[in-house]
């Protein structure tokens, strides 16, 4: 039996993973970050229908010795490393947490594989955001990245290390450079499921309007249940890479906005409102990936559309409200 070791195993991408390495016939451990919210970490896991499926382990990438004797004792044959402190907007709140955490933590990982088990294959969670300031109209493994936040300049130092672990140590260290992957389990403060959250608030009467920040930002959205997929798909090659996940489409969220208020039957223009508190200090204006190389190479493409991605979220947010009210 394949044994992965997944960190941020209780986010949206870790339950979507585990489902995925679990049906795969994997042994799924998880690293979970002791925190007094402990009761409901795995709501996630829960709401996957996994909870009872996969090994949750104690240990924090902050701390190398607990990665040293996670790997040691797990004997990982797969690692994806997936944790992090994911809220771009937080990280000019807490840069130096968003460095610990999304960057440093990043290379603790990286040194206890090394260390402990250099022969597992390494997944390293990078980021579109760290294109920034486009340096190019779509964006490929080649287009050189620009930050434009504390998040991301940790992203680009984990990505980089990853780069390098491969390099100098001869790691089995791949990176997916995944654009914005959405789904009923993204966190609130993000703004797709701001959206389907309000939709759902606004449909069932419990609220009249949503405040967003800036609505012409244009971004490439896929499923994250998709883009999992690649992830294992990278890992399944002789050779480690580096890979663009994306669908190749565009759009503003003022137009997922329209999108995901038809499916429920309201306008948007007449709910949506904007509020310049919730505007980027630096904002990124366009994200468009080229996910060429991983069509290519790794027989990877997305299959969930937008509008389906869009009404798979807000049918869930109403669900969830439905029961809240009930």
């Amino acid at each position: 039996m394949t044994t992965a070791l997944v960190t941020g195993i209780t986010g949206q991408d870790g339950g979507y993973l585990a489902q995925l390495l679990l049906a795969k016939g994997y042994r799924v451990v998880g690293l979970l970050r002791r925190s007094a919210s402990s009761d409901v970490i795995g709501e996630r896991l829960r709401w996957l229908g996994i909870l009872d499926k996969v090994e949750l382990i104690d240990g924090n990438l902050s701390d190398l010795s607990s990665l040293i004797r996670i790997i040691q004792d797990v004997a990982p044959d797969e690692v994806y490393n997936l944790a992090a402190q994911s809220f771009v907007a937080a990280s000019w709140q807490q840069p130096l947490l968003t460095g610990a955490v999304t960057g440093l933590g990043a290379a603790n990982v990286l040194e206890a594989v090394r260390i402990i088990r250099p022969q597992a294959r390494f997944y390293q969670a990078s980021s579109s955001e760290m294109y920034g300031l486009i340096q190019s109209e779509i964006q490929n493994e080649r287009t050189p990245f620009y930050p434009r936040s504390p998040y991301a300049c940790a992203k680009l130092y984990a990505h980089t290390m990853t780069v390098n672990y491969r390099e100098s140590f001869g790691l089995h260290a791949s990176s997916g450079i995944l654009f914005n992957h959405e789904s009923p389990l993204r966190g609130i403060e993000f703004v797709t499921r701001k959206i389907t959250d309000g939709v759902a608030r606004i449909k069932l009467g419990l609220a009249e309007e949503l405040q967003l920040g800036n609505l012409e930002a244009r971004r490439d959205w896929g499923h994250a249940r998709d883009y999992v997929r690649a992830m294992w798909l990278m890992l399944q090659q002789d050779q480690p890479d580096d890979y663009v996940v994306a669908t190749g489409r565009t759009t503003t969220i003022r137009e997922f906005c329209r999108i995901a208020f038809a499916c429920a039957g309201l306008e948007a223009e007449r709910h949506v409102r904007t509020s310049t508190t919730l505007m980027r200090p630096a904002e990124v204006d366009v994200l468009h990936g080229d996910a060429t190389k991983a069509r290519e190479r790794l027989g990877w493409q997305a299959e969930v559309s937008l509008e389906d991605l869009a009404a798979e979220m807000v049918e869930a947010d109403l669900a969830r409200h439905r029961r809240r009210v009930s």
